[in-house]
């Protein structure tokens, strides 16, 4: 039965408003057979935030597994039975009128009891739509509304008085019902009550363990054992007598239905159960009749009836055969009521298959059909919007891409009719991929490469010679390549012989020392100097020369390096060789023109790591003209 929530807090000044709306709703709908609740949010904080609720007071409606929102403003009596009315399966009540009544009433085969409600007025009572919820699985609920014109027949086929409700119900003996009741208010308890009391068909079929529970209802205690007597057949056309046949046996039956009830149960549909009570039966069991009493849930005990079979083929009289078979169950049954007599055998059984399980297409559908209520009852207003908003927004830009798709694709094809584009896309006049320009240092470029360099630009400078200019550059610029989008740096070589004066002076400055010195070119070739014109500083790379802690050591050791001569032994003996750590003896002899530049990539890492030492001047020499 469908139950509705109140949530409230102990400080919740609107909640106590609501107090006398709430307990009103109690007295209109728990009669009708809505149960209610109210929880306290401070309390409960987790199931207020599973209920969707985002606010107090807070009603919700749980239904059939779901909880829906109630998100009205006003909490009235008929606003609260409209909205429950809605959120109740869709079609669980068949609309009947002269049309489609016989068919209606012809469909019990689907083994549920038929409940006919006609009332005079266009719109179900909710009393009447929660006794169809409530009985769904056994129960088929159909609803006539006598007011309308096409239910003539109806009223004068069962004498129906158009001013009252009335209810009806049919098993397989549709030409007149089994139960009624007429009263211009039918009460909830009365209507459960009747329904309740007929909610099987007088030979149900076992196809699920729920009908097998209510008709054949376990019981341990041998005096007040209740017997089920049940025909085992197929689902075809063939076994239609056999299960006529036990029909009216069960209806001429003089056992009273609280002790004996009778039922069926197709082979193929519940094999395990039938297996599980093969004991004592012949190799055939089709057609044959057993009698079940359940101990408890899993626990049967049951007796074959011997010489009963409602196979016609064996008999050659209906009649005779229908006697014969009542005959041998009543005698078996008398027999085994008594409290001295114990049926032969027993069995473990499972759960039945539930026949009226849906397929999973139809559990499919039902989701959809689930979530769209949930959609419907929990997204507001103001979601909806954004959400189109977003949808919107999205369709836009897909809209703005495919016309900027467009445009490109007829200029393209502009292009293409103009011959400035070829076929594969491609334009004809290639690019030119950013090239490294390399400038030679002169007098005429030394002001821009250095002298008037802006703050944080460098330039590099490869010193060469005639001779070794055409083996050095090419390493040089692979080097220097990755560098080249660098906006900072400007990238350079330098002829030792024009500016052998110029780099003479700035080493003697980078030493710190007044003396001029007289510098071999060919020891100066491959040096590589990174100059910093603002900040007046230069770094170098010396292939014999590696990077090192002692800058000035390392300055020492290269002009000494580079101002010997062979034929000059006493040149450089003023810069102190007593104070090197390092023999020149453990130093390379031999470093060939196509070495030299081996280690600047690894030099220049370092020179953009700032790991490199700086040598300050203090003013730019001038560069020589000639």
């Amino acid at each position: 039965m469908p139950y509705i929530i109140m949530f409230y807090n102990d400080w919740c000044f609107r909640c106590t408003r609501l107090v006398g709306a709430f307990k009103k709703l109690i007295d209109i709908l728990e009669p009708l057979g809505v149960q209610f609740a109210s929880v306290n949010a401070a309390h409960e904080q987790r199931l207020f935030r599973t209920a969707g609720l985002n606010d107090l007071p807070g009603l919700i409606l749980v239904l059939n597994g779901h909880n829906y929102v109630y998100r009205e403003n006003t909490l009235s009596a008929q606003k609260v039975v409209d909205f429950i009315r809605k959120k109740l399966p869709y079609r669980m009540v068949t609309t009947v009128d002269d049309s489609n009544i016989d068919d209606f009433l012809n469909g019990w085969m689907d083994n549920k009891v038929r409940a006919l409600i006609l009332e005079p007025r266009n719109q179900t009572r909710l009393r009447y739509l929660l006794s169809a919820f409530q009985f769904r699985n056994r129960v088929q609920f159909g609803v006539v509304h006598l007011e309308k014109s096409d239910c003539k027949e109806i009223k004068e086929r069962f004498q129906i008085h158009p001013n009252l409700d009335t209810l009806l119900i049919f098993n397989e003996f549709v030409e007149r019902p089994v139960a009624s009741v007429s009263m211009a208010d039918i009460p909830t308890q009365t209507l459960n009550s009747i329904i309740s009391s007929n909610q099987y068909l007088m030979l149900p079929r076992l196809s699920s363990q729920e009908i097998l529970e209510g008709i054949c209802p376990a019981e341990w205690n041998r005096p007040r054992k209740r017997l089920c007597v049940v025909l085992i057949t197929e689902n075809s056309e063939e076994h239609n007598f056999a299960r006529g046949a036990l029909r009216n046996i069960a209806l001429q039956s003089a056992f009273s239905m609280e002790k004996v009830r009778f039922a069926y149960i197709y082979k193929e549909k519940q094999l395990d159960f039938i297996n599980a009570i093969s004991q004592g039966s012949e190799n055939e069991k089709l057609l044959r009749i057993v009698v079940l009493w359940r101990r408890d849930t899993s626990h049967i005990k049951y007796e074959w009836v011997h010489d009963a079979s409602l196979d016609l083929k064996d008999h050659p009289s209906s009649d005779h055969l229908i006697n014969h078979t009542k005959q041998q169950i009543d005698h078996t049954i008398q027999k085994l009521l008594k409290t001295s007599e114990a049926l032969s055998y027993e069995a473990f059984v499972k759960n039945l298959l539930d026949e009226h399980a849906q397929g999973f297409i139809h559990n499919c559908i039902n989701k959809v059909f689930g979530m769209y209520d949930y959609l419907v009852d929990t997204i507001e207003e103001q979601h909806v919007l954004a959400a189109l908003s977003l949808l919107g927004t999205i369709a836009f830009m897909f809209a703005v891409g495919y016309v900027m798709v467009y445009f490109v694709r007829a200029e393209e094809e502009n292009l293409k009719a103009k011959g400035e584009l070829s076929p594969n896309g491609g334009a004809k006049t290639n690019r030119q991929q950013p090239e490294l320009r390399l400038h030679e240092l002169r007098a005429e470029k030394y002001n821009g490469l250095i002298r008037l360099l802006k703050p944080g630009c460098r330039t590099i400078i490869l010193i060469t010679d005639l001779q070794s200019r055409p083996k050095l550059i090419p390493p040089f610029h692979k080097a220097v390549w990755p560098y080249r989008k660098n906006k900072t740096l400007m990238f350079g070589h330098m002829l030792i012989d024009k500016g052998l004066s110029w780099y003479s002076e700035l080493l003697r400055q980078g030493l710190g020392d007044t003396k001029t010195l007289n510098i071999n070119p060919r020891n100066c070739v491959g040096t590589v100097l990174a100059l910093n014109g603002h900040r007046k500083y230069f770094c170098m790379y010396h292939a014999k020369h590696p990077e090192t802690s002692r800058g000035v050591k390392r300055m020492e050791k290269i002009t000494r390096q580079l101002v010997r001569r062979p034929d000059d032994p006493e040149v450089g003996a003023f810069f102190n060789d007593a104070n090197s750590d390092e023999s020149e003896d453990n130093e390379p002899r031999v470093l060939l023109e196509g070495n030299l530049l081996d280690g600047l990539s690894n030099w220049l890492d370092r020179l953009f790591e700032g790991s490199t030492h700086r040598y300050y001047i203090n003013y730019w020499p001038e560069f020589p003209t000639k």
